[in-house]
């Protein structure tokens, strides 16, 4: 099932109805193709949601200025709609940011966390650094640092094999409303701020990944971002850059399978399934 929110939020929901609910939250300039894989493989036990962020794809422009706490309301009007009580959040990047502020505004509407790629408080010397980018968007556009940014996502190798996917991605962040995107950087650079060492702190089940070779969601923050999530996983992919998720989805989506699993709701569907 396909559709548009009363809010203007584009979704997709697949999978059985009875089935424990997963969100794919993507990242910024991105959309939810990004999840298409993973959609197509969790559906089979799962009933998936993926949706677009306001101001990406074809969702509509955000109602107000771009915060963390905007596209956490977004999603949540987004399940009150759908009449998804209670669901696990995949979220990638600016999306990890997105479910973190989600648990901590409404944790009773969460059984997990997967926090993919996703940065957390930084030394002072790259904080000035994605300050300036989010600058330099603001001055040029998507376009503006879109090299640098493909160079930062990928392997050199990855993008070498596969020009059509780097150029479909290219397309999907040059789609992006400058203005929107400029904002949006800038809660990437500056939200943060407002998830460091929440209190509460947050309790749900909680996964936690990046690769290695991630320069703005770097092993560190995510071993930062455990030490205040009691009993949560982390998984350093060896080798990748900030779109290993793309590069390499079958490690990823292994991983997050192994952990939702793990979860009793999930069991207790299995089981039912396969009497």
């Amino acid at each position: 099932m396909s559709g548009t929110s009363s809010n203007g939020s584009v979704y997709e929901l697949i999978g059985s109805d009875d089935a424990p609910v997963i969100v794919l939250v993507h990242g910024l300039g991105l959309n939810r193709q990004i999840w298409e894989s993973y959609a197509s493989r969790f559906a089979h036990r799962y009933r998936v949601l993926s949706y677009d962020l306001f101001g990406h794809g074809e969702s509509a422009s955000p109602p107000g200025i771009p915060s963390l706490t905007l596209f956490s309301e977004q999603l949540l009007s987004l399940l009150d709609e759908l009449a998804i009580d209670k669901c696990s959040i995949i979220g990638f990047s600016l999306g990890g940011m997105i479910n973190r502020r989600f648990a901590m505004d409404h944790p009773g509407r969460l059984r997990a966390l997967a926090i993919l790629n996703s940065p957390h408080e930084r030394e002072p010397e790259a904080q000035e650094l994605v300050e300036q980018r989010a600058l330099d968007s603001a001055a040029g556009g998507p376009g503006a640092t879109l090299d640098a940014t493909i160079e930062r996502w990928f392997t050199a190798q990855f993008r070498a094999a596969n020009p059509e996917f780097i150029n479909r991605v290219r397309d999907w962040v040059l789609a992006n409303d400058p203005e929107n995107y400029a904002l949006c950087r800038q809660v990437l650079a500056f939200g943060v701020i407002e998830l460091i060492r929440p209190q509460p702190p947050i309790a749900h089940p909680t996964l936690i990944m990046t690769c290695e070779n991630d320069s703005g969601s770097t092993p560190e923050m995510s071993l930062s971002i455990a030490s205040e999530i009691g009993g949560s996983q982390v998984i350093i992919v060896p080798g990748l850059r900030h779109m290993g998720l793309s590069e390499n989805p079958s490690f990823f989506i292994n991983a997050l399978a192994e952990f939702l699993e793990q979860l009793p709701d999930t069991r207790e569907h299995l089981d039912r399934i396969q009497v």
